[in-house]
């Protein structure tokens, strides 16, 4: 695609906290906080492997080498990012409410339904498709997306 010049839409996120419309980006290290934010997501991804959590690498790019540069690009979804964010900045029992550009990835789907048994919380997630409600493991959609 890219030698006939067409480029995919970079994934985006928006959560807003404190009045603030904070934005994440894949591959975007701008944020104030976003050093912050890996090392949560680090710890994050690390429990929900032991919950069973194995990232799909059928939802990575194909022009991507090498397993590692996959799993990289994988982790740093948009979603992703702003889902921790959101546990890091809101109140426990405050839904935790994401806007994306595109459809959210089977990989971040499972990742966000994992997240809110773990943690706990509700995860509302509005991709142009459709509203994701996220509470206890399980989603609104039925897996069906």
């Amino acid at each position: 695609m890219n030698e006939k010049g067409i480029k995919k839409q970079p994934g985006c996120s928006w959560i807003e906290v404190g009045k603030q419309i904070h934005t994440f980006v894949l591959g975007d290290g701008s944020h104030p906080q976003i050093n912050e934010i890996k090392i949560q997501l680090e710890s994050l991804i690390q429990r929900l492997v032991r919950a069973g959590y194995v990232p799909d690498l059928n939802f990575v790019l194909k022009d991507l080498e090498g397993e590692e540069q996959r799993e990289d690009s994988l982790r740093y979804h948009s979603e992703k990012l702003a889902v921790v964010f959101g546990l890091m900045n809101l109140p426990k029992g405050q839904t935790i409410r994401i806007r994306k550009n595109l459809r959210i990835c089977g990989d971040c789907h499972l990742f966000v339904k994992l997240a809110t048994k773990l943690e706990k919380r509700t995860i509302v997630i509005r991709d142009p498709i459709r509203y994701h409600h996220f509470h206890d493991g399980a989603c609104s959609c039925g897996d069906y997306w």
